[in-house]
C-alpha cells in the first residue's frame, strides 16, 4: 500500500510549481478522449473515464489533497457527471455502430430547433441555480463571486457539451469552445497548469474538430437527385 501511496502523491516541480502527476496523467487521457470523439470511435468513451477519475482526485482537494490546497468544485463535479455521460455515450455509440467496427460509430448532426433551445434554457438556468449552491457550499478559500460564476459556467457546460456529444450533435464542439473560454483563465489563476495547457491546446483541437464534424455532416446530407434539378 506505501508503493500505491507513493505513486498516488508522486509530485513533479516545474518553475517552482508542485503538479501532480496524477492531474498529468488524468490529461492525457482525457486529450486521448477528445481525438477519439474527433474520430467517432467508441474508445474515447472508456479512455475518458479513467482521466475523469484521475482529475476528481485532484480537483477535490479537500478530500485528497493537492498541492495548490484548494477545491474547484465545478471542476471535481463535472468528472462525476462526465463518468455517468460517458457511460451512456459508450452504449449509445456502442449500439449506433454497424457490423464494421473499424468505422466510425455514428454520423454527426445538427440539432433540431427543438433539442438547441433546450440546451440553451437549460444551460442558463443550470448556471443561475449552480453558482447559488456553489456559494452556498463555499470554496475553502475566500473565493470572490465571480469564481462561483465562472466554477458553474464550467460545469453546466461541460454537462451539455458531454450530452449532446453523446447525442451526436454538431453543436457540442461549440459548447466546449464556450467552456475553455472561461477554463483556461480560471485554471490558471488557480494554479491548475497541466490542466490550463490542456485546455488550451485542447481548444484547437476543438476548432479542428468542429470542422471535420462539419464537413462529415454535409457529406451525409441527401443530395437533391437529378430529376428534382430538372425545371417544371
Amino acid at each position: 500500500m506505501s508503493v500505491l501511496h507513493q505513486l498516488f502523491d508522486a509530485q513533479l516541480t516545474v518553475f517552482g510549481q508542485h503538479i501532480l502527476w496524477r492531474e498529468v496523467v488524468g490529461n492525457v487521457f482525457g486529450f486521448a478522449s477528445a481525438i477519439g470523439g474527433l474520430r467517432r470511435r467508441v474508445w474515447a468513451w472508456p479512455a475518458g473515464i479513467v482521466g475523469n477519475l484521475l482529475l476528481f482526485t485532484v480537483f477535490f482537494g479537500v478530500a485528497f489533497g493537492n498541492p495548490q490546497a484548494m477545491t474547484l468544485f465545478g471542476q471535481a463535479g463535472r468528472q462525476i457527471f462526465f463518468i455517468l455521460t460517458s457511460v451512456y455515450g459508450w452504449w449509445r455509440w456502442s449500439a449506433s455502430r454497424g457490423q464494421d467496427r473499424s468505422a466510425p460509430a455514428i454520423v454527426p448532426r445538427w440539432a433540431t430547433g427543438r433539442e438547441r433551445l433546450a440546451l440553451l434554457g437549460f444551460w442558463i438556468a443550470a448556471v443561475i441555480v449552480v453558482q447559488q449552491v456553489f456559494f452556498w457550499f463555499g470554496a475553502g478559500w475566500p473565493a470572490p463571486r465571480w469564481y462561483f460564476w465562472s466554477d458553474a459556467w464550467i460545469f453546466v457546460g461541460s454537462m451539455v457539451a458531454a450530452y449532446a456529444m453523446a447525442r451526436g450533435w454538431n453543436e457540442f464542439w461549440a459548447a466546449w469552445l464556450a467552456v475553455d473560454a472561461v477554463g483556461v483563465p480560471l485554471l490558471i489563476k488557480s494554479h491548475f497548469y497541466p490542466s490550463a495547457v490542456l485546455y488550451a491546446i485542447y481548444a484547437g483541437l476543438v476548432a479542428y474538430g468542429f470542422s471535420v464534424w462539419l464537413r462529415t455532416t454535409r457529406a451525409a446530407a441527401p443530395q437533391p437527385s437529378t430529376l428534382d434539378s430538372v425545371p417544371a
